[in-house]
């Protein structure tokens, strides 16, 4: 597993910066290609507004090469051309929104696979909230209170963002859907960074909190743990 980074929640709103700094310092710095993928925010038609809020937060943190990517449906996540800019990122950031349709508009596209193949080369894939919750084998749907599977970066695992406010809620319904499987709490405004020592370190002002069968664990700022 290489750079990863699952925040859980308030992007763009000024209580990330800590994780997000940190992701551009692991892409390659402020001058490295990062791209946003809206795509969580497009079945409210809302993928404009939240792609243009990505760019403007991490220009304002000095990053100087930004864009989005307008993957909002099967047609454009099946795009060569949106492919190609894809895989030229050194950091890939899904941003929040409906969970169920980010992973099943990015599942087996060719835009995917063009992240997955930046991710080999040593790109950052990054998720807030909706974002986050596709990166693990499986993920809860709230609106229908399923679980699905995801895009499967994190095996065995299931993030509940939104930890602090209602994510927390979800943990004994999937402690009884995934017996065996790791939940990963996010607190709003924190994020568990994958790093290149193989280990997760929390980030921001909340805590991470970890349920893995009877055990429960909460892991605040700086702290490094393994899942």
């Amino acid at each position: 597993m290489k750079n990863l980074v699952l925040q859980g929640g308030a992007e763009f709103s000024g209580r990330m910066s800590e994780s997000d700094l940190q992701a551009i310092e692991l892409s390659g710095g402020t001058d490295a290609p990062i791209c946003i993928l809206p795509t969580a925010a497009a079945l409210d038609h809302n993928h404009k507004r939240a792609g243009s809020n990505g760019i403007r937060w991490f220009k304002s943190l000095g990053a100087k090469n930004v864009f989005a990517v307008d993957v909002i449906d099967s047609a454009s996540a099946n795009d060569a051309a949106l492919a190609a800019s894809i895989r030229a990122a050194r950091l890939i950031y899904l941003l929040g929104g409906f969970p169920r349709y980010l992973g099943e508009t990015l599942a087996n596209s060719i835009c995917w696979q063009a992240a997955l193949d930046a991710y080999a080369e040593g790109a950052v894939i990054a998720g807030s909230s909706a974002g986050a919750m596709v990166l693990c084998e499986h993920y809860y749907d709230p609106s229908e209170k399923k679980v699905l599977r995801g895009l499967n970066l994190i095996s065995n695992a299931c993030v509940l963002p939104h930890h602090n406010n209602f994510g927390k809620t979800w943990t004994h319904s999937l402690k009884r859907s995934l017996p065996s499987t790791t939940l990963l709490g996010i607190d709003e405004g924190t994020a568990m960074i994958h790093e290149a020592d193989g280990v997760w370190r929390v980030y921001g002002a909340g805590a991470v909190t970890v349920y893995c069968g009877e055990q429960v664990q909460v892991h605040e700022r700086g702290a490094v743990f393994s899942i």
